[in-house]
């Protein structure tokens, strides 16, 4: 994907240049975003069909933002940056893409016959409730589009920011089928502030589930990344499971870490600086590609089902059936965002 596909118009006649031309680069100074850079584009669809190579369990997505303040250093996003010509390093955290128009955008995408309703997941590329989200608001429209037109979704996410919408969300789940999950891999606070330092803390995290759980929204958690040699005994795991549990979540899923090219190279880099003595270990654990050996996987999975069932998390409920109200009005006019706090 190229900057010229984001833009709006016609791509033929936009000049030849890395971002279309009715894009905005703004670069701000304040405390909350010093260094971060905001390229504000008016993109052409928000809906985007997944490869069929890949493993994902969608088809759908919605990913309002490019690039994540959240700066994982193992995110597997990484690579798409260099799509853009931009880097999968700093310039991953740093370098924001925001899709401006993408509630009205979303909006006429499901109005179109040729949308039949299938299910839309969002946090599966970058964090949508990443910070930016405190500054643009894309995530009221695109609850309330999705609401209106009854379209089942889910999100993935780190923020706490997503408590914001919590009205929005319940409104949602009373007509279409709604799944949230937060993404807690461990506990220890030294680790978390090396690998997520943009993130708010794993317990902060945990409060975001229990807060949904408590105000009827079903939230799972997926325990990702376990990072081998870091976050993996079997101490660690049972304690990180236990406090899942006592956030009410409605099921745990455990990943392994993954490195894929983009990602692998910034975060070896990040091994070689805080853990060198794994270097060698990681090299050879990850020698056969990006993902951990199947036995690791094996592993990982069963302990953290065993502490699952010791805790008493079990599966996540069901959601609702799809419930079609009266069709809404294709272009709404939204009311104007009001001044909220930045979580």
């Amino acid at each position: 994907m190229r900057w010229d596909g984001l833009a709006a118009g016609d791509a033929t006649t936009a000049a030849p240049a890395l971002f279309g031309t009715d894009a905005v680069t703004r670069t701000f100074d304040t405390p909350e975003f010093r260094g971060i850079t905001f390229h504000e584009i008016r993109a052409r669809t928000i809906v985007n069909r997944v490869p069929g190579a890949s493993r994902m369990p969608f088809e759908w997505t919605i990913n309002p933002y490019r690039g994540c303040t959240h700066a994982c250093v193992y995110c597997f996003a990484r690579k798409t940056h260099s799509y853009l010509d931009l880097d999968t390093g700093t310039g991953f955290d740093s370098q924001i893409v925001v899709k401006v128009n993408a509630p009205e955008l979303l909006r006429r995408e499901l109005a179109s016959r040729r949308w039949q309703g299938e299910h839309i997941a969002m946090g599966t590329n970058v964090d949508c409730y990443q910070r930016a989200e405190g500054r643009y608001r894309l995530m009221p429209g695109i609850l309330a589009a999705l609401r209106d037109y009854a379209n089942p979704f889910s999100i993935l996410t780190k923020g706490t920011l997503i408590l914001r919408d919590l009205e929005l969300l319940r409104q949602a789940a009373a007509v279409t089928e709604v799944g949230v999950s937060v993404s807690v891999g461990f506990l220890d606070g030294g680790l978390w502030r090396t690998v997520e330092p943009g993130t708010p803390s794993p317990e902060r995290r945990l409060e975001v589930c229990r807060v949904l759980t408590d105000n009827d929204i079903p939230c799972g958690v997926l325990m990702a990344p376990v990072i081998p040699f870091l976050s993996d005994s079997p101490e660690q795991l049972r304690a990180t499971v236990r406090a899942i549990a006592a956030a009410g979540a409605t099921s745990v899923t455990p990943l392994a870490l993954h490195l894929r090219p983009g990602a692998r190279e910034w975060f070896m880099a990040w091994l070689a600086q805080h853990h060198p003595y794994l270097v060698r270990r990681y090299e050879t654990m990850y020698g056969g590609g990006a993902y951990a050996p199947k036995w690791y996987q094996r592993q990982i999975t069963r302990q953290v089902h065993e502490y699952a069932t010791e805790f008493g998390i079990g599966p996540s409920r069901p959601g609702a059936a799809r419930r079609i109200p009266q069709p809404p009005d294709p272009d709404p006019v939204l009311p104007p965002p009001t001044q909220l706090t930045l979580l």
